[in-house]
């Protein structure tokens, strides 16, 4: 498994427990990293997803609404919610990580994390928001 791929999956597992918890994602992933054994490689990576995502959250959840067409944002899983804020993260602002790149690691992330069906509604709501040209719309 890929360097990125890892702190994906750490980013994920962060931002999962902080919904769950309420506490910081940030401080959460500390604690996952003092606690279980990770791949250093990944930690910084993982890191900037967490920030990524915490700094540009709202940005992230509009986008989300605006493309998950029948679907409010709080009745998605907690898993398939967190998979595709970390995947519109990437698309937005790495530009390093082409968006077909981003979209398969989310379902690959997916596949993993969530359920035999998240694949194809993660896939749909990233490839909107792709396709859409909101990223000319909200970037500067």
């Amino acid at each position: 498994m890929g360097i990125r791929r890892k702190a994906r999956e750490m980013a994920l597992q962060a931002l999962y427990q902080s919904e769950l918890t309420g506490e910081q994602s940030l401080e959460v992933f500390n604690l996952l990293c003092e606690n279980f054994e990770v791949n250093n490689k990944s930690v910084p990576y993982a890191r900037s997803l967490i920030c990524g995502v915490a700094d540009h959250l709202q940005e992230i959840n509009d986008l989300i609404k605006e493309h998950a067409a029948n679907w409010r944002i709080d009745r998605m899983s907690l898993v398939d919610r967190n998979i595709i804020r970390l995947a519109v993260y990437e698309l937005f602002w790495q530009d390093d990580v082409p968006a077909t790149v981003v979209i398969n690691e989310a379902i690959e992330v997916a596949k993993r994390f969530s359920t035999d069906d998240a694949g194809g509604f993660i896939n749909g709501i990233l490839d909107g928001i792709n396709k859409s040209g909101a990223r000319e719309r909200c970037m500067p």
